[in-house]
């Protein structure tokens, strides 16, 4: 698949080939789906809990005899039937992660690459640097070209003045390459990818 790299400026600077089994397979929306789930369930802090019946601060007394009364039976005033009383079956604090396999995983990125540039949604930069850290400059370059939400996937270490200029534009995000995900990918509408990090993504699944 070739492809036409262009400047921050708009200016076309040539065309690179991007690799097929990288960027050109037939998308498989199920393993898409597996690994955004496994992100998102990741993420979770799961530090919800509640109070059972053994953390309620209340006698364990038998309420009344078991006899006579004409009530039903009860033992305790902490069960869950009565007000105050803990809570059955309620959501304690854990971990909401599961297990996906590494090769899932790497195979779900290349597939969302590959929905990506079926779409039309990958544009490729020479670079993303900019000599000062200015937002106001750099907001206005983005809509210049159109861009409103996009991910955009720099090298190894993203330049310190664009990646500061850019933090503070909504629905823009500067990653490294080695933060690039499936979640991300699909939460911005265009993947803008550096020189570099086509090179770091080929060498990676090479």
């Amino acid at each position: 698949m070739k492809i036409d790299i262009t400047s921050l400026d708009g200016s076309s600077t040539g065309s690179i080939d991007l690799k097929d089994d990288i960027f050109g397979l037939e998308p498989r929306q199920d393993l898409i789906a597996r690994m955004i789930r496994y992100q998102l369930a990741k993420r979770r802090a799961g530090t919800h809990a509640v109070k059972n019946r053994a953390d309620i601060a209340r006698t364990g007394k038998k309420m009344y005899k078991q006899k006579g009364t004409g009530g039903a039976r009860h033992g305790s005033a902490r069960v869950p039937q009565f007000r105050g009383g803990g809570r059955a079956f309620g959501p304690q604090v854990r971990s909401h992660a599961h297990d996906l396999p590494k090769k899932v995983r790497a195979l779900a990125l290349r597939h969302a690459l590959s929905a990506k540039a079926k779409g039309g949604g990958i544009i490729v930069w020479q670079s993303a640097d900019m000599s000062e850290p200015k937002t106001k400059a750099l907001k206005a370059q983005f809509e210049k070209l159109g861009l409103a939400s996009a991910l955009i996937i720099d090298g190894a270490e993203p330049n310190e003045n664009f990646a500061l200029a850019a933090r503070n534009i909504p629905q823009i995000d500067v990653l490294p390459v080695q933060g690039i995900n499936v979640y991300d990918i699909f939460r911005r509408e265009k993947l803008v990818l550096t020189k570099a990090a086509i090179d770091a993504l080929e060498a990676r699944f090479s």
